[in-house]
């Protein structure tokens, strides 16, 4: 593939997640907000990276016990941080996967500390993942769009299978 090209893929790919950033906890609105409002304030958020959230989705989790039922048709700061999250990881994890994560982060740390790490690590993770950051390859460090690819397919993968293995192991040996 031409240099030129390969460097306007680069640059597009970058500019697409640039200004990617996930509210912060306490960015949340902490006044309660009706479905329509949630679905739209998280679409917001989540549709650079090509994910979205729809009402029938969010009642569905609802349904699923992933989140409470909202308090008088509205939604907290905890529940829409939580549907964030569910909302991100569902594209790589099943519903049940995430319903354990949740009970794991929840026995282990408050839900602002945890969902505050996890938009941290996430914004770090994708500027490195679309070569933003720094990686530390011991090979050439020419850039080329089949080795990103090669190397972000490997991450996936690898990603997945250990979270995969870790839900097993977990589901195994502790009743959450």
């Amino acid at each position: 593939m031409n240099k030129n090209i390969q460097e306007n893929i680069k640059n597009e790919l970058i500019e697409s997640i640039k200004d990617f950033k996930l509210p912060r906890y306490n960015e949340i609105p902490s006044v309660g907000l009706y479905l329509e409002q949630v679905t739209k304030y998280i679409g917001e958020y989540i549709e650079p990276l090509g994910m979205s959230i729809t009402s029938s989705m969010i009642s569905n989790y609802v349904k699923k016990d992933l989140i409470a039922n909202p308090i008088k048709k509205q939604y907290t700061r905890e529940q829409i941080a939580y549907l964030i999250f569910i909302a991100m990881a569902k594209s790589v994890l099943p519903l049940e996967e995430i319903k354990l994560f949740i009970g794991l982060q929840k026995a282990s740390y408050e839900s602002e500390v945890a969902y505050n790490y996890f938009s941290r690590e996430m914004e770090k993770i994708l500027q490195i993942v679309f070569a933003q950051g720094d990686y530390v390859d011991g090979s050439e460090q020419e850039f080329s769009l089949e080795k990103n690819m090669l190397r972000n397919t490997a991450v996936a993968i690898s990603h997945k299978v250990y979270l995969e293995k870790f839900f097993t192991i977990i589901d195994e040996k502790v009743n959450l």
